[in-house]
């Protein structure tokens, strides 16, 4: 992309703070800011409405219809009840699935150049935490869903959890596949407990690096100031079917996500940064927090030509229903206590 081009209108240009002289990052989103978005007339894959657009709120209108809350739905315990940690013992990590998305048939979506990058960063640090890496390019809808709905209906009972990464376009509650854009919780919804019950009690990872709309974050300049100073664990239970989630975005909800062309997405260099220093020595909360600080702290566009995109921020979202701290142990040393 040309960062002079003062009709720039979705990927706007930008770069690490510390390297001002390379603009390559892109907003994974639809028009110009402030614009309203464009592409308001593509077919929407499987509207739902009611709950709100929301990770929760989408996972709520995942729901199947309220006759099945009636059904009893069992699943084999694998960890206590008052566990602190999620039973990461299993013999396999479990599926990683990423969706990488560079080019569309939507003819107002421009390609996402700086996507591979990110795909093949996070294939490797995923790697390195054992699990087994699939990548998916270029999807349609109807592709998605059926690799979706394959994995679930898939026997989990060996693997620690599952994880799925979508880097593609997005708006205000969708994400773009190669032909169309969906609702998240079409995903989400095949791995509900009830839905996948293999992986009930297990955690289920998503990763979204995509816009959420086209507002800006300007930031805030901080400046020093003066500092001030103010039993039964082995009993059956029952979980709520949207347990065990953890979904973390790239941006807030209504915000763009920025790329570089050449070095990836801020959240996805910052992600695969922590999962490759600390991935099996922090939980994942903890992690992700890093994640946040370093897209917060150590990134910001450069776009002195498009005035309204320069020197802007972004901050990831992590939405979670996790019940338990999740760590991912060396499977080496977990196979070595087991025997």
């Amino acid at each position: 992309m040309d960062a002079s081009n003062n009709g720039e209108s979705a990927d706007q240009v930008g770069i690490r703070v510390d390297n001002p002289e390379n603009p390559h990052d892109h907003t994974d989103a639809l028009g110009s800011a402030g614009s309203g978005g464009a592409g308001s007339s593509v077919l929407v894959a499987g509207a739902s409405h009611s709950f709100g657009t929301g990770a929760i709120g989408q996972l709520a209108n995942g729901y199947s219809s309220p006759s099945s809350s009636y059904r009893k739905n069992v699943a084999k315990m694998v960890t206590d009840r008052h566990a602190a940690e999620y039973n990461m013992r299993h013999k396999n990590r479990g599926m990683a699935l990423i969706f990488n998305h560079e080019h569309f048939e939507v003819p107002t979506l421009k390609s996402r150049a700086g996507t591979n990058v990110d795909c093949e960063n996070l294939t490797r640090v995923l790697k390195q935490l054992d699990f087994e890496v699939t990548v998916y390019k270029d999807c349609r809808y109807k592709d998605i869903v059926r690799t979706i709905e394959y994995a679930s209906s898939q026997n989990h009972s060996d693997s620690d959890c599952i994880l799925v990464a979508i880097l593609s376009h997005g708006e205000m509650g969708y994400i773009y596949a190669k032909d169309t854009q969906y609702k998240l919780d079409n995903i989400w919804s095949f791995f509900t407990a009830n839905h996948c019950p293999s992986l009930a009690g297990k955690p289920k990872l998503f990763f979204i690096q995509a816009c959420q709309g086209d507002r800006l974050d300007g930031g805030v300049t901080m400046q020093r100031g003066q500092t001030e100073t103010d039993g039964d664990s082995s009993m059956s239970y029952k979980i709520p079917v949207h347990a065990d989630f953890l979904i973390a975005y790239s941006t807030v909800p209504g915000f763009y996500s920025w790329r570089n062309t050449t070095r990836g997405s801020w959240f996805m260099q910052s992600l695969c940064a922590e999962l490759a220093a600390n991935g099996k020595r922090l939980d994942i909360l903890t992690l992700l927090t890093f994640v946040c600080q370093r897209v917060a702290v150590d990134f910001e566009s450069c776009t002195p030509d498009t005035p309204e995109m320069h020197q802007q921020k972004q901050i990831p979202c992590i939405t979670t229903m996790l019940t338990r701290i999740l760590h991912f142990r060396d499977k080496q040393s977990v196979a070595a206590g087991r025997v």
